[in-house]
């Protein structure tokens, strides 16, 4: 028999990728590819500001359709890029970026990556960010009932000076509004 568990997953996952690239052809020709099996792409075509304009929306509807995963490890720190030196480590939330350089032109990417790692990339726009887990209380906040009322108020008047329950505390009078015009 096989146990199914309703608790959403606390182990680690690697973060997703997904690039999509625009490759040209010698006859002056490109094509599009998406690293996700089953995208449909467009046939092979010369009309390559046509084919650039599919592949950004290409990668920004996987930028749209993704979850962003609390629990997932950051992409980049996974595969060891050049946003990671040896002495910087991964932290932070996980979020969805778009990176496209506009010097290529011609590779963009989605990746689940730490914060830490997204502030350190260039030519990227964050997506989405992952929901904060909530913590859950052990136990409810008791209500804690208000102190007694002292007789004596800062101990600097006598008990006879202290109002009854019932009576309104005196308030203090306000003051003068000074003209905004400076001394003549």
């Amino acid at each position: 028999m096989t146990t199914a568990y309703s608790e959403p997953p606390t182990e680690r996952v690697p973060g997703r990728a997904w690039t999509v690239r625009l490759t040209g052809h010698r006859d002056h020709s490109a094509t599009v590819t998406c690293s996700k099996e089953g995208c449909r792409m467009p046939p092979r075509s010369r009309d390559l500001a046509a084919l650039r304009a599919f592949a950004a929306g290409h990668a920004a509807a996987h930028a749209k359709a993704a979850t962003v995963r609390p629990h997932a490890f950051c992409y980049c720190g996974a595969q060891q890029c050049s946003a990671h030196p040896e002495t910087v480590q991964c932290a932070g939330a996980v979020v969805l970026i778009l990176r496209h350089d506009p010097t290529v032109g011609q590779v963009w990417s989605v990746e689940e990556i730490c914060e830490a790692c997204a502030s350190r990339i260039p030519h990227i726009t964050v997506v989405a960010r992952a929901a904060r887990q909530r913590r859950v209380a052990e136990r409810p906040v008791a209500q804690v009932p208000a102190a007694a009322r002292a007789s004596v108020p800062g101990g600097f008047s006598s008990p006879a000076a202290v109002p009854d329950e019932g009576a309104p505390m005196p308030t203090r009078r306000p003051q003068r509004r000074r003209r905004a015009g400076g001394p003549r």
